[in-house]
């Protein structure tokens, strides 16, 4: 009964189910969409997964299936040659650039949560990625029409020479004793630097408002006690944004494999609405499903462990 409370003999809402009722408002346009829009097409793609999709033309468009069982997930698995590749190399890009996304969002969050004079418009550049990709310009930047007017204003001999001087793997295997693994990593890191911070902008505010969250008197108490900056992040400042590291690991994964650029998604696209094969695109879009599911689960779990919750009570 805590979300009533009798006043004047008479059953009225409480502090605590005002904020209920409040809460249930604002997540209802949500569920409604979800349960009477999202969820029947949930559950009619899953039924076009285990079926022999055909569409025909008489005026409307009329749809045709025939029970296949698991044909279509063995047909994904099993015969489809490009399936399997695909699928794990999304997974692996995702693994490579979700640690990247954070680091790099985390790193930029300090910096613009410091004092200096020109911060608002340095916060307004690095979300200006979240702006560019999106819209139009996405559009503009996924067309020919910028690689033509490359190829039409550029010596192509310049462009080989800076490819060249671009080419990070090589300058580190010459000029450098680090191991393979690792200049693989930090050779794909550059080369992805533009997608890092195309898909940092959210990640980056998330960050910041949390920095922003942390009371200034931790930090003058911790002062006072002789800590270091060092001390500082390690001690303070990580342990109390490490909520939102979990919030933003689970967001990054997701935008990661929902983005225009994954060859997946891409593929599942041409599947279903190029190819017109309902039934198969059905099935690649529900085994992607749950990898993305068992990866959010995976790295939910791992993550929430070491998740420090600060109770200002």
């Amino acid at each position: 009964m805590e979300y009533f409370r009798r006043r004047n003999g008479k059953w009225r809402f409480s502090l605590t189910g005002k904020d209920a009722v409040a809460g249930l408002l604002f997540i209802l346009p949500f569920l409604v969409g979800f349960f009477f829009i999202f969820l029947p097409l949930i559950a009619e793609s899953l039924r076009f997964s285990f079926s022999d999709m055909q569409v025909t033309g008489d005026g409307y468009i009329l749809t045709q299936t025939s029970n296949r069982g698991l044909g279509n997930y063995l047909r994904a698995f099993t015969i489809d040659p490009d399936f399997n590749l695909q699928l794990l190399g999304s997974i692996s890009q995702m693994l490579l650039q979700v640690p990247l996304v954070l680091i790099f969002s985390f790193f930029a969050a300090n910096l613009l949560n410091q004092k200096f004079h020109g911060r608002t418009a340095a916060r307004s550049i690095l979300f200006l990625p979240v702006i560019i990709s999106s819209g139009v310009i996405l559009a503009l930047e996924n067309s020919d029409l910028l690689v033509a007017t490359l190829d039409s204003t550029t010596d192509s001999a310049a462009i080989g020479n800076l490819g060249a001087f671009l080419n990070i793997r090589s300058f580190l295997a010459e000029y450098t004793s680090l191991p393979i693994s690792v200049i693989s990593v930090l050779a794909t890191a550059v080369n992805e630097l533009y997608d890092i911070v195309i898909a940092s902008g959210v990640q980056i505010l998330i960050f910041l408002a949390g920095l922003q969250g942390i009371s200034p008197s931790l930090y003058e108490a911790s002062s006072m006690e002789g800590a270091t900056q060092w001390e500082n992040f390690w001690k303070i400042t990580f342990p109390m944004i490490s909520s939102l590291i979990l919030v933003n690991s689970v967001y990054t994964v997701i935008a990661l494999f929902t983005s225009e650029s994954n060859e997946m998604m891409t593929e599942i696209r041409t599947t279903i609405f190029t190819e017109i094969d309902y039934g198969y695109g059905s099935a690649m879009a529900w085994i992607y499903f749950v990898c993305i599911a068992v990866i959010i689960a995976v790295v939910g779990g791992v993550i929430s462990r070491h998740v420090f919750y600060y109770d200002e009570r």
